[in-house]
């Protein structure tokens, strides 16, 4: 005769998930037939209650998550039905009742009786020394940056901040955002559009009249999928060799057009800064590098774009060796991600 099936219960607001959520989950995972994982989130918390689901479906794939998004009272001191509520909020979410509740918080030994579930606890490390992840979800979100190895890469883009470095053609884009990236122990995503005119087969080497509009959405599109591509592997700052906006400006400088997906593209980029050079350096010519003589015009074109996007920005100008080091105190003085509460 078999047996009945296991059926799990892990409850969190995962604000955000860390590794020590990951740690409770996969313990779980393997004590039962089935589990099921409740993202339980409020429409005023700082990090929205869909995304959240969305990072721990991909963080546990051998759960069922769900999202339950009712304004359930917080305690049972906000409520005499406190207990009454969750309970049928949570059968109502899951489907069938669980035989097993787990937790590393006190709170799971009433929720596995108002269950009729058994309570598996899971002690949580309070030192290094005592295991891995000993870090609360409060002093995480008080400190993300500071505790950055807890947060699954999934998470980490939600913390990063992004720096573009832009300007004309041959101002040091590609050294600056690489130096930057060496110094601040990070990546740096290149421009995708060298990658694109230059890729094997291109009839456009150097050629500016071969430029399409088709090849400006192909490079704005590849761009974008390319720092995507480096959000999780980035280490608090991710630098970003040109921008979207950029194309934009390429595209009416060069075709008189712009397509509405650069514009669309260009307006859900967020950079919580950009450094724009400045032309003060000679014009170095390669085979992709168009419109040397307008280069001053492209800053002035490129700084008012900024302004009307209202991003905030730092010009740099000077030798290198000047740019690095006020690039460097710009980084540094941009603050960390706020505390949430």
């Amino acid at each position: 005769m078999n047996a009945t099936p296991t059926r799990g219960l892990v409850l969190g607001k995962f604000l955000p998930p860390h590794l020590g959520h990951l740690r409770l989950v996969r313990f779980a995972a393997a004590m039962v037939d089935h589990l099921d994982v409740v993202v339980g989130t409020l429409a005023a918390e700082p990090i929205p209650g869909a995304l959240r689901a969305e990072w721990m479906t991909e963080l546990c794939p051998n759960a069922a998550v769900h999202h339950l998004d009712e304004e359930l009272p917080a305690s049972p001191l906000e409520h005499p039905d406190f207990w009454t509520l969750w309970k049928s909020s949570l059968l109502g979410c899951i489907g069938e009742p669980p035989t097993h509740v787990f937790a590393s918080e006190s709170y799971g030994a009433e929720l596995a009786r108002v269950l009729g579930a058994t309570f598996v606890p899971l002690s949580r490390p309070s030192t290094p020394s005592d295991g891995p992840f000993p870090i609360s979800g409060t002093e995480l979100r008080r400190k993300p940056w500071v505790h950055w190895e807890h947060l699954p890469d999934v998470v980490r883009p939600h913390f990063l901040r992004r720096i573009h470095v832009v300007g004309p053609e041959s101002v040091g884009k590609s050294t600056l955002a690489a130096g930057l990236a060496d110094r601040f122990e990070t990546v740096w995503a290149p421009e995708y559009a060298r990658t694109w005119l230059t890729r094997e087969g291109a009839p456009m080497k150097g050629d500016v009249a071969a430029v399409t509009l088709e090849d400006m959405v192909a490079i704005a599109r590849g761009h974008t999928a390319s720092v995507q591509s480096l959000e999780r592997s980035a280490n608090r700052r991710l630098f970003v060799d040109t921008d979207v906006l950029g194309s934009t400006l390429w595209s009416e400088m060069l075709l008189g057009s712009v397509p509405r997906e650069l514009t669309e593209l260009a307006a859900a980029e967020q950079p919580d800064l950009t450094l724009l050079l400045d032309v003060d350096v000679p014009f170095v010519q390669d085979s992709i590098r168009y419109l040397p003589d307008q280069r001053k015009a492209f800053f002035d074109a490129y700084e008012a774009l900024l302004r009307a996007a209202e991003r905030p920005y730092t010009v740099l100008r000077g030798g290198f060796e000047e740019r690095f080091a006020s690039a460097v105190l710009a980084v540094q003085n941009l603050p960390e991600p706020e505390p949430l509460p």
